[in-house]
C-alpha cells in the first residue's frame, strides 16, 4: 500500500485528490493546521474524513513540517496548501509570500531530509504568466510574468521546486494548473459566487449579483479532473512539469450566461452589477492553456466540458440553499 502526504487536504483539490487516492488503495496522510473549528465540510462531502490520517502542520512551521513527513513516510507528497485567493494576496502580500514562496522551500527540506526517496508534487499555477503569451496561447515553454503577489510567490515555489531537482536528484514537478473549479470552490472565487449567488437569486433570497471585470477570459476545468493529472505525473520515470488545462477559455460574461441559463433565469444582465471593489489592481485579461504535453506523455485528458461544469456548480448550489426558498 503506497502512502500519500497531502498538504491542503481540506481545500477543493486536496478534497478531490485524496479521494482518487483512497479509490486507487492508498494510505492518506493530510497536513492540517490546529484551529478550534477544523474545516472538514469537503472531505464529509465525499465520506471519507474517517479514513484519513490527520497530522497538525503548517507551512510556516519547519519542525512541524519535519515531524509530519518523518511521521507519515509517504511515497508521494502533494503540497497543495496555499493562500489561494488571489485578491487577498495584494491585502496579504507578506503572509502570502511566506505561505507560498518560502512554505514550499520548508516541505521540500522536510521530504528531502526524512523522505529523500519520494516523489514530491507542487502545485503551481496558470496566474504565473500573467499576460504573457504566445500567439494567444500558454505552455511549458511561454514566459512567465506574474502580475499579483500571489502568482510571484507561486513562482518563486515553481522554480525552488525546480531547483531542487536539479541540485539534489529529488523527484519534483510542478502542474501548472490552470483555472479548476468544482461545486467545493470557496465562496471567495468568481466562479463559486456567481454559482451561488445565481441559487440565491433562483430562491429568492438575493436580487443582484456583484462582480469585477466580465471581460476577463479563463481557461476554466473540472478539479475532478485535474486532481488525476496530478497524480500521472508522480507515475512517471522521470519528473517534469506539465501545463494542465482544456485548451478553451471562455470569459466572466459567459460563466454568468451559462450558470444563469442552467438556473432557468433569462435576462442576466438585469441582475449583475459591476462593482469597482472587485477589480484587481493589476488585471490578468487572458488564460488559456495548451495540455499538448500532458495529453501525449501522461494520457491524459479533461472529461467534463465547461458546461457540464457550470451546471453542476449551479445545481448543487440551488440544493444547498432549497431551504431557504422564500
Amino acid at each position: 500500500m503506497k502512502r500519500a502526504l497531502i498538504t491542503g487536504i481540506t481545500g477543493q483539490d486536496g478534497a478531490y485528490l485524496a479521494q482518487f487516492l483512497l479509490e486507487k488503495g492508498y494510505e492518506v496522510f493530510g497536513l492540517i493546521r490546529r484551529t478550534s473549528s477544523p474545516n472538514f465540510w469537503r472531505l464529509d462531502y465525499f465520506g471519507i474524513k474517517d479514513r484519513i490520517h490527520f497530522l497538525e502542520g503548517d507551512l510556516l512551521d519547519t519542525e512541524s513540517l519535519n515531524l509530519a513527513v518523518s511521521t507519515a513516510q509517504p511515497d508521494e507528497v502533494y503540497n497543495l496548501a496555499a493562500q489561494s485567493f488571489v485578491g487577498t494576496s495584494w491585502k496579504q502580500a507578506v503572509l502570502t509570500t511566506e505561505v507560498n514562496a518560502l512554505g514550499v522551500t520548508r516541505i521540500l527540506n522536510a521530504v528531502k531530509h526524512f523522505a529523500p526517496k519520494a516523489k514530491f508534487y507542487q502545485a503551481s499555477t496558470s496566474e504565473m504568466y500573467g499576460n504573457s503569451h504566445l500567439n494567444g496561447k500558454q505552455d511549458e515553454n511561454t514566459p512567465l510574468h506574474p502580475r499579483s503577489p500571489y502568482a510571484i510567490s507561486k513562482l518563486y515555489g515553481h522554480w525552488i521546486t525546480i531547483n531542487y531537482r536539479e541540485s539534489f536528484d529529488m523527484f519534483t514537478c510542478s502542474g501548472i494548473l490552470f483555472n479548476h473549479e468544482s461545486p467545493l470552490r470557496g465562496i471567495e472565487f468568481v466562479t463559486r459566487k456567481i454559482s451561488d449567488g445565481v441559487a440565491r437569486i433562483k430562491h429568492g433570497i438575493a436580487s443582484e449579483l456583484r462582480l469585477g471585470n466580465l471581460d476577463s477570459k479563463r481557461d476554466w476545468g473540472f478539479s475532478g479532473d485535474y486532481v488525476q493529472a496530478m497524480w500521472l505525473m508522480l507515475q512517471q520515470n522521470q519528473p517534469e512539469d506539465f501545463v494542465i488545462s482544456t485548451g478553451i477559455n471562455h470569459s466572466v460574461t459567459d460563466f454568468c450566461e451559462a450558470a444563469f441559463q442552467s438556473a432557468g433565469i433569462q435576462n442576466w444582465k438585469q441582475y449583475v452589477v459591476i462593482d469597482q471593489a472587485f477589480i484587481r489592481p493589476a488585471e490578468l485579461n487572458f488564460l488559456l492553456g495548451m495540455s499538448n504535453k500532458a495529453r501525449e506523455k501522461l494520457g491524459w485528458q479533461p472529461k467534463k466540458t465547461f458546461e457540464q461544469l457550470v451546471d453542476m456548480m449551479v445545481k448543487t448550489d440551488l440544493d444547498r440553499l432549497s431551504h431557504y426558498k422564500k
